[in-house]
């Protein structure tokens, strides 16, 4: 392309179009050669200056649809986060399932005593010797950033909720940690101050070796909500059933019956499901 095109992202920021970063985002997603250069040459054509992202990435799931579905599966996982949404405490339990991958045991939205008051944590991971207090901050919106505000206000309670458990003597020989887990991202200052207090923190992002976007992908995590077979409706459904994430679909079909559907959907629906909860 000759002339440079800008795009507008979700904060209104315009920036250049690369082929190369859809390319790579494309190859991420697992889709073939053939299907990348579709996908990019029908794009190159059709852009136009100052479109959003949004529109940029409805076009790319569109032709990825067509000719590869369980490549835009993979590609829209970061809309699909965004569509498990505050209702039902489905990104928790989505946090809480990332964690447990990890190896340790989970509790979502548990009240717990502090010194001072009583604190509801969303996830509570222990394992053998260390217990993770998460905090986890959903926004509708791709272009909100949790600010400071947030770490400083988590800080204090998962202070609180420490120099409890450290009296508690179930808890004599364990490490205590705290995290505030959001599914857009930091503000730079909300990234310094986890850094500079010991608050561990995850967005889509960031770290940027062990962001949530990497450790989905790496583990096979992909919520529900990335499924191509299934309408929004039928996805409401499951997560207000805590169906969260696909490898539950994989393991127990029968989660499925609630939907109504036929059995060539529910085929459909469960093969994609496998297609992204294991390692090919």
């Amino acid at each position: 392309m000759s002339k440079k095109i800008l795009i507008k992202k979700a904060s209104g920021e315009l920036v250049p179009f690369s082929e190369e970063k859809l390319a790579l985002s494309l190859q991420r997603s697992k889709a073939s050669e053939e299907t990348i250069k579709l996908v990019i040459d029908d794009i190159s054509s059709w852009i136009t200056d100052e479109i959003s992202t949004k529109k940029l990435y409805g076009r790319a799931f569109s032709l990825l649809r067509k000719y590869q579905r369980s490549s835009a599966a993979r590609y829209s996982l970061k809309n699909a986060v965004m569509e498990l949404g505050p209702e039902g405490y489905a990104f928790e339990k989505f946090v809480g399932y990332v964690f447990e991958s990890m190896g340790f045991n989970v509790i979502v939205a548990q009240e717990i005593e502090g010194k001072c008051v009583s604190h509801e944590v969303d996830v509570i991971a222990t394992n053998h010797e260390n217990q993770h207090f998460v905090e986890c901050k959903f926004y509708n919106s791709q272009g909100k950033r949790a600010s400071v505000q947030v770490p400083l206000y988590i800080r204090s309670r998962v202070n609180d909720i420490i120099d409890k458990r450290k009296t508690i003597p179930e808890y004599k020989d364990f490490k205590f940690h705290g995290w505030v887990a959001t599914n857009t991202r930091f503000t730079s200052d909300a990234q310094s101050f986890g850094e500079c207090s010991g608050l561990n923190l995850l967005s889509w992002d960031y770290p940027e070796e062990r962001s949530l976007k990497k450790l989905v992908e790496d583990k096979h995590l992909f919520p529900v909500t990335v499924l191509t077979s299934l309408t929004k409706a039928d996805k409401k459904l499951l997560l207000s059933q805590g169906t969260v994430i696909c490898r539950q679909i994989a393991e127990q079909p029968g989660l499925l019956k609630g939907l109504g559907v036929n059995s060539t959907k529910q085929k459909r629906i469960i093969q994609e499901a496998k297609d992204l909860s294991y390692k090919e």
